[in-house]
């Protein structure tokens, strides 16, 4: 898909934003949508995307509800190093197909990264969930506070 197009409705994120499709839910308010990755490339690796702009990218989010994502972003990396203890976190958005996006709605990946991990494919593999519900329980408690 180019970076020109309509927006799709039936996308996984439009769904689980309609609560069509379920999410290990991290965080949510009129805005913006938190939740677990269910094929992390790390621990804890985590989406954020807006909830009632229909941007399938970067370039389609007007400068306002970008901010808001980011804000989010910026809540769901604290609450990340809080609770897991990362060397480090990837902050990453791809648009257009090219470039890696394969849900054409705009989402950050907020991935935790661990000195000698090496970063896992996305998609290779659907983590557990229990593991993944265990977690969601956990983040989303510090991200009530």
């Amino acid at each position: 898909m180019s970076l020109q197009g309509t927006y799709d409705p039936q996308n996984i994120f439009a769904k689980i934003i309609r609560g069509e499709a379920p999410c290990y839910k991290l965080y949510e308010d009129d805005q913006v949508l938190a939740f677990l990755d269910l094929f992390p490339q790390s621990k804890g690796h985590s989406l954020v995307i807006p909830k009632r702009i229909e941007a399938r990218n970067l370039l389609e989010i007007d400068e306002a509800s970008l901010a808001r994502v980011m804000a989010v972003v910026k809540k769901v990396a604290q609450a990340l190093i809080d609770e897991l203890q990362p060397d480090g976190v990837q902050v990453a958005q791809f648009n257009g197909a090219p470039a890696g996006q394969t849900v054409f709605h705009l989402h950050m990946h907020v991935i935790p990264r661990f000195v000698g991990e090496n970063l896992g494919i996305h998609a290779a593999g659907k983590a557990d969930p229990a593991e993944l519900e265990a977690l969601q329980v956990r983040l989303a408690k510090r991200l009530q506070d």
